[in-house]
């Protein structure tokens, strides 16, 4: 196993074990782990951003969040991020940045495992946004593709909301 995967693995661990630990230690072990990275290395702020978020401290994700993106953040951590910090946005009050965050990122057209996710985030923000009806046909939409029956339906009803 590389060192990357090792950290990689390690910090999945912790993530899983998130309800285990208070709120100060669980930062601070993260803030451990991402001391072993070079300082600034975009993988690091994105975990300490993750870390704030999780542990109530919005106001001190969002620039690290950026930061991470700026820094050259990529693959599934990038989109993960841009979700996240769209999430962020919305909760400290700016519901608008989210939805053109989140909208700019769905017409990248680059389709992955967090695209209904990235939808869900999509429909809070443009609730918040004052369109309502907009967001539940991108929700019932993205709701469509998991159901057993009535696939065709939904989806005929959620572009037509």
């Amino acid at each position: 196993m590389s060192s990357t995967e090792d950290w990689d693995s390690r910090v999945a661990a912790l993530w899983a074990a998130l309800d285990a630990f208070d709120e100060a230690e669980f930062r601070a072990r993260i803030e451990a782990l991402v001391g072993e990275l070079p300082p600034g290395d975009p993988v690091g702020l994105f975990e300490l951003a993750s870390a704030n978020d999780s542990t109530g401290r919005p106001e001190l994700a969002e620039p690290l969040y950026r930061k991470a993106l700026e820094s050259g953040l990529s693959g599934y951590r990038r989109r993960r991020a841009l979700i996240q910090l769209a999430s962020t946005l919305r909760n400290l009050g700016h519901p608008e940045q989210s939805v053109a965050l989140l909208t700019a990122e769905r017409e990248r057209q680059e389709s992955d495992e967090l695209d209904d996710a990235l939808d869900a985030f999509l429909a809070l923000a443009l609730v918040d946004t004052g369109h309502a009806r907009e967001a539940a046909g991108l929700a019932l939409a993205a709701l469509a593709k998991h159901l057993p029956r009535y696939n065709r339906s939904l989806a005929y009803y959620a572009t037509h909301l």
